[in-house]
């Protein structure tokens, strides 16, 4: 596996995909704590900006669902590798919707952001990744996405996190063999815009996500994980 010298020396650097808000911010929040370079990501570049300056971390304006170049461009650039890639962004918990009945253009959306971005990001950061000695992939995911528990509602959701969960399986297998650790986590109900009111605290939520990024060489990899503890796939 290549080493990231003459960086080891510096600060890890994390970039987080949806970091504005809710368990994202949070993210961004916990690993700047802990002495990371953080790159806090978001669609709207004033709302990235705004989030970004309160933490005291970097921004960067970037929808998942657009071309990732300019994102590699700016980290090759200002960085030259990347430690950890946390892919949070997620949209459309469609509880209005049954698989029966469901507008499968709400579900092509909710992939294109829930599958399909945080594939074409990996991708396209992988480089970077390739670039760090301990290099780390962590995919948000959700239980909603778990074949063992799965019933019926939210397919949109349901079913492009499952797809998340999958690609967690393929990468992790492609990469083991370069010390890339790849995992999906959940981080539960957490009282946020998207998963309402009632659920458990942000920082909670958020602390089981950095779990993953900050696992140690040899940790595992392929896994699904809440708390740091395994979920049914």
């Amino acid at each position: 596996m290549p080493t990231r010298d003459p960086h080891e020396t510096e600060a890890p650097v994390a970039v987080v995909t949806g970091g504005n808000r809710g368990i994202g911010r949070e993210i961004c929040r916990q690993l700047a704590a802990e002495g990371y370079r953080v790159v806090l990501t978001a669609r709207d570049k004033a709302k990235a900006e705004a989030a970004a300056a309160e933490l005291g971390v970097a921004s960067f304006p970037f929808d998942v669902t657009g071309d990732p170049a300019p994102l590699a461009e700016y980290l090759t650039d200002a960085y030259g590798h990347v430690d950890a890639l946390v892919n949070n962004a997620a949209i459309l918990y469609d509880t209005w919707q049954r698989a029966i009945t469901a507008d499968l253009d709400v579900v092509r959306e909710a992939a294109e952001t829930n599958l399909y971005g945080p594939w074409r990001l990996t991708q396209a950061l992988l480089p970077l990744l390739r670039r760090s000695a301990h290099p780390r992939v962590v995919n948000v995911s959700s239980e909603s996405g778990s074949l063992a528990g799965m019933g019926g509602g939210t397919p949109a959701y349901s079913a492009s996190k499952a797809g998340l969960n999958a690609l967690t399986r393929m990468l992790a297998a492609e990469l083991r063999g370069e010390g890339v650790l790849v995992n999906a986590v959940c981080p539960g109900w957490v009282a946020t815009d998207m998963g309402g009111a009632g659920g458990r605290p942000v920082a909670q939520g958020a602390a089981s996500v950095t779990w993953a990024v900050r696992l140690p060489d040899g940790g595992p990899s392929g896994g699904f994980f809440r708390d740091g503890k395994p979920v049914p796939w």
